[in-house]
């Protein structure tokens, strides 16, 4: 498996010293970033990838409940507070453990296996999404993609490939899950194995439309009528 990214957030800087040395022990967690301050740490993961937080929950500004509750779609979480009364609403609200101040090594390494076993059961390719972007697993990397960047998205077996400009990834999604997540007039399912961007047609002849890139795609006969009526073509 390969290595799981992670970052770390706490105000206090004798607990995030202890979880910095915690996770480099473990060879399948890999250290992105650690922050004091949690308004820095959200920043962050609006443009940044991650597969764990490991937060701790009392803190100024925003504490780490509200933190994990602002994300779209947040990776695992790992709570690690000096106070016990939060454990019930943090696993209400689907963290993976929570751990007690001071945290021993052992426990730290258990909540972290119970993590890496999620994960692994999941198989979850998507890191993180929101309104213009999407994060993929693909070839062992986190690859950030923009929403306006996505020629087309093509359902192969049990992969897709989402082709932009630039090149093209595969990664281990559905192609319903991604007509979900590009939930946006822009794109339409134009057939069975297929989700255009309808700024990248360049042209229609019959059946099938030609993209800015020069691949030619089938349009499923009851899908014609709608996307005309997207193009605005009467």
């Amino acid at each position: 498996m390969e290595k799981l990214s992670c970052i770390i957030i706490d105000d206090e800087p004798l607990g995030k010293e202890v979880i910095e040395t915690f996770v480099k022990e473990i060879p399948f967690l890999s250290l992105s970033a650690s922050f004091d301050d949690p308004v820095n740490a959200l920043a962050y993961l609006q443009e940044n990838a991650a597969d764990i937080i490991f937060s701790d929950i009392q803190m100024p500004k925003i504490n780490g409940m509200e933190l994990v509750n602002s994300l779209v779609n947040p990776p695992l979480i790992i709570f690690i507070t000096a106070h016990r009364d939060f454990a019930l609403d943090s696993f209400d609200a689907g963290v993976v453990d929570y751990l007690i101040k001071p945290v021993r090594f052992d426990r730290f390494l258990k909540a972290v296996n119970r993590a890496k076993e999620r994960i692994s059961v999941n198989q979850i390719p998507i890191i993180h999404s929101n309104a213009d972007k999407i994060f993929i697993k693909s070839e062992g990397k986190l690859i950030k993609i923009l929403f306006s960047e996505i020629l087309y998205v093509e359902a192969q077996g049990d992969y897709l490939k989402i082709v932009i400009p630039s090149g093209d990834y595969s990664t281990q999604l559905t192609l319903k899950s991604m007509d979900e997540i590009l939930n946006q007039p822009n794109f339409f399912r134009v057939q069975r194995s297929f989700i255009l961007n309808l700024e990248a047609i360049r042209s229609i002849n019959g059946n099938t439309v030609e993209l800015i890139n020069g691949k030619s795609i089938s349009i499923a006969v009851n899908k014609k009528e709608e996307l005309f009526a997207l193009l605005g073509i009467k």
